[in-house]
């Protein structure tokens, strides 16, 4: 394609707003809710199994944050195109943000890309959706509400044949109190196999969303990963659903009486 635009109209955009005008103080983000490629990439040189594996998207992820979001009446930003054309979980000098291999696999249509094709995959496909978030934030704390920003991913349970066995993790950055209050939660509810940091944590680079609208803006945010097998289906996401909707509303309703600690 010679045209400067990756995304044909008939195909974008590339972010979908849930529940828009959602009452809760919580703001959903699915970054690799879609395994979708734009049809200029083609099929980036893998096979269908690669591209539909979870190399390309966190497989039920989006399914549980549309029950969540209709559970808690949440507004969620969730991303159109596979991570592997662009992982929004990352910034654009990030070369994790195009994987030239991910796990086992390599991904030919990410190698030796030019800046220019860096630049034009994240025109496409970062800029509209973090912007997207910004706009949904902004609006809200510009009307003097409270917002928490909550990220939903799903993790494979054999990562370079290693065998994951946690159920939930709960990852933050430097600001740990929603994490705090729904670890704390997940012990009061005696939920198994939930941890912090897992099965990845700030050294592995998959907070930049958390960063870019948690941080700087001071609202409390987490990052949450369920195993993707518990997920599978809509009767697991349902239970999931369940599960980590008591968990925010326990949180947020801790961090409110805290002396209003949504925001730092």
């Amino acid at each position: 394609m010679h045209n400067d635009t990756l995304i044909e109209p008939s195909e974008g955009p590339a972010f979908a707003v849930r529940r828009p005008d959602g009452a809760s103080e919580v703001v959903l983000i699915c970054e690799h809710a879609s395994k979708i490629m734009p049809k200029a990439l083609g099929t980036m040189g893998l096979d269908e199994a690669a591209l539909s594996g979870h190399i390309a998207w966190d497989i039920g992820a989006q399914r549980l944050a549309e029950m969540l979001s209709d559970r808690l009446d949440a507004t969620l930003v969730s991303h159109r195109f596979s991570r592997l054309a662009y992982d929004c979980n990352r910034p654009p000098e990030s070369p994790g943000a195009y994987p030239e291999r991910s796990e086992i696999f390599d991904v030919p249509g990410n190698a030796g890309l030019s800046a220019s094709d860096k630049a034009r995959r994240a025109d496409a496909l970062y800029h509209p959706f973090h912007q997207a978030i910004d706009g949904v934030i902004d609006e809200r704390l510009a009307q003097g509400r409270s917002v928490v920003l909550v990220t939903i991913h799903s993790f494979t349970p054999v990562y370079f044949g290693k065998q994951r066995d946690g159920h939930l993790g709960i990852l933050h950055d430097d600001d740990s109190r929603l994490a705090d209050a729904m670890l704390d939660a997940a012990a009061s509810l005696e939920l198994s196999q939930v941890s912090r940091n897992y099965p990845y944590g700030p050294e592995d680079g998959v907070t930049h969303t958390l960063k870019r609208h948690g941080l700087t803006r001071q609202i409390a945010n987490v990052m949450l990963e369920v195993r993707n097998d518990l997920i599978c289906d809509d009767t697991g996401r349902a239970i999931w659903a369940a599960r980590i909707g008591e968990l925010l509303n326990a949180s947020v309703e801790r961090l409110k009486t805290e002396e209003g600690r949504l925001h730092a």
